[in-house]
């Protein structure tokens, strides 16, 4: 699955799941993430609870709702089962990949680059 034509071509919310290192799970909106030529996932993250805990436990998981069909019931989306990889604060790096700009600066950001270690559909295991 091409990620970033996924990602570019839909709408909906993402939420990102990560642990600290005892465990203690947290989840929060996200926007969705950009996508590098590797294929990997990059979040701009604040320093919030999520960074914390992804930098105590580099594991998250990343699941995106794509917007409702005509069905309300349906549900449509992916699950990205993540590994952190690197991360830098380089306001340069930071600004290039926001999309909505007139949100002040980029000072205490992060942009926080995950492998993706498995994709699988919002709704069951894929192996359906």
């Amino acid at each position: 699955m091409d990620l970033d034509v996924y990602f570019e071509s839909r709408k909906g919310f993402g939420v990102l799941a990560t642990a600290d290192s005892a465990g203690v799970v947290d989840a929060a909106i996200y926007a969705r993430p950009h996508v590098n030529d590797e294929g990997a996932v990059l979040f701009i993250m604040n320093e919030h609870k999520s960074y914390r805990n992804i930098r105590e436990n580099p594991h998250a998981l990343y699941l995106f709702h794509e917007e409702p069909c005509k069905d309300p019931h349906a549900f449509r989306g992916i699950r990205l089962s993540l590994e952190m990889t690197w991360e830098t604060d380089n306001p340069a790096a930071i600004t290039a990949l926001r999309r909505r700009k007139s949100e002040g600066g980029v000072e205490g950001r992060h942009l926080v680059t995950f492998r993706v270690v498995e994709t699988r559909p919002l709704v069951g295991d894929g192996d359906e």
